[in-house]
């Protein structure tokens, strides 16, 4: 595959512009609802004497923020960075102040000082999220201190011991740093792999697009076939019955040649005059080397071993020539032939169970403490690393992740190792050290008789004179 530039991550870009104005908007009327709510039922229930006239002054703030922003802005707008952390800021600062004026880390409700750092770890970026948190540790820190207390109208100051108020700040501080970085983590992680099936997608569509346009010309060179016979039979008739020599004989041999030119053409773009069942199923043998072809003329030996095991026919089975395994074999493939130093062997197995598959290759295998996350499009940061013999190589993690999901929704199971520690006892394979990759198929998910019997192999009918 050719190598391109670096694309920036656009989802990265994105990020900070993914909420809208009016998502947060709906979310402070009901923290609004919920203050008030809470005010009423605090001093009509509970009978405590607040500071009612500064709470709903607080409180009012957020309302005129809201009025403003839903008149001045129009409702489908999205937030850059810049004022998602304003937004959650403001919400931070403003529910420190309430909970200020009513008994700070005495007030239940100091727990919610967690959500707005919740918010901002998983929509906003790490130094913002980061900024968020401190302010979040410095306003609770500050509650824990500096705070009116909460006074019954019969005088009846509420109070929690000192020993529960340092485990409440103790508490509120956990729940921020562990919260956020958790949300961080969770959102990155489902970032990372929507990301990644992205890739896998766009792969399966590109694979499936070059798929269609071989059965356009495979059906082509079918079609096409009769005429050019036709053309090539009727000019050479022609060139017989013309004499030696003249300007109609040579026209006659030319359209001749241009015919032969056409079908071979034809046969070399339709895959060397396959019907266009051939596109749809194929021995396992045409398979994996059709899915190694691109890699045939890099510098580096294919060595091909097919065979039967365990008594099986010496036939091997049809398999389902679909994009998912084409695609996935060759991604595999290209991976070998990148990190081999001279030698890729390409074995198959089948028997009347199962299908195996191993890629091994001489080259310097997988980094020990990497091989539990190999398919894992998150190890691109440590991979680049150890790719030394490679380094235009961008790293992404994305090749083996595609190709193990590809192969994986074909049934098959994917393990890696190295070869170094696979087959140290194994005097025939000693020289396959580097990477493995096994592929294992059950032979009934996948493997199939064609019913005439010929495979769903066919050839068209040969041009003769």
């Amino acid at each position: 595959m050719t190598n391109r530039p670096a694309q920036p991550d656009i989802a990265a870009m994105g990020r900070g512009s993914w909420i809208r104005l009016r998502t947060l908007i709906l979310l402070r009327w009901w923290a609004v609802v919920g203050q008030i709510t809470a005010l009423i039922v605090a001093e009509r229930a509970l009978h405590l004497n607040l500071e009612i006239g500064l709470c709903y002054m607080v409180i009012g703030a957020s309302i005129i923020s809201n009025l403003v922003a839903s008149l001045v802005f129009p409702a489908n707008k999205r937030l850059t960075e810049t004022e998602n952390l304003a937004m959650v800021l403001f919400d931070l600062v403003q529910l420190g102040l309430l909970l200020y004026l009513t008994g700070g880390l005495n007030n239940p409700f100091s727990i919610l000082i967690v959500g707005p750092v919740v918010v901002s770890a998983s929509s906003l970026s790490s130094r913002s999220s980061l900024f968020l948190g401190m302010a979040a540790i410095v306003i609770v820190t500050a509650l824990a201190r500096f705070h009116l207390p909460l006074i019954t109208d019969a005088g009846t100051v509420l109070r929690v011991p000192v020993i529960f108020l340092f485990g409440n700040w103790v508490a509120i501080v956990i729940g921020i740093v562990f919260l956020g970085v958790y949300s961080r983590w969770t959102v990155n992680e489902i970032r990372t792999m929507s990301g990644a099936l992205q890739a896998t997608q766009m792969a399966l569509a590109r694979e499936q697009k070059l798929t269609d346009l071989g059965g356009v010309v495979a059906a082509a060179a079918h079609e096409l076939g009769t005429p050019l016979a036709t053309i090539k039979l009727t000019s050479s008739e022609l060139a017989d019955d013309l004499p030696e020599g003249s300007d109609a004989r040579d026209d006659a041999l030319l359209i001749r040649d241009q015919a032969d030119r056409c079908r071979d053409i034809l046969r070399s773009m339709g895959r060397a005059g396959k019907d266009d069942l051939h596109l749809r199923r194929a021995p396992l043998t045409a398979a994996i080397e059709e899915a190694a072809e691109p890699h045939a003329q890099r510098g580096k030996s294919l060595l091909f071993d097919h065979g039967p095991a365990g008594g099986a026919s010496q036939d091997p089975p049809i398999i389902p020539r679909s994009p998912e395994i084409i695609h996935g074999l060759r991604n595999l493939i290209q991976n070998a032939v990148d990190f081999a130093d001279s030698r890729v062997w390409i074995e198959s197995r089948w028997s009347d169970a199962q299908i195996t598959l191993r890629i091994m290759d001489d080259g310097p295998g997988y980094p020990p403490h990497l091989l539990g996350r190999i398919g894992d499009p998150v190890v691109r940061r440590r991979v680049r690393d150890v790719m030394s013999n490679r380094p235009e190589y961008e790293g992404m993690g994305l090749g083996l992740f595609i190709a193990k999901t590809l192969l994986e929704r074909s049934g098959a199971a994917l393990s890696f190792a190295n070869g170094s520690e696979s087959f140290q006892g194994d005097s025939l394979r000693r020289e396959r050290i580097g990477a493995v990759v096994e592929v294992v198929w059950p032979l009934a998910d996948l493997a199939y008789a064609a019913p005439d019997g010929t495979g769903g192999i066919g050839q068209n009918t040969p041009f003769s004179h």
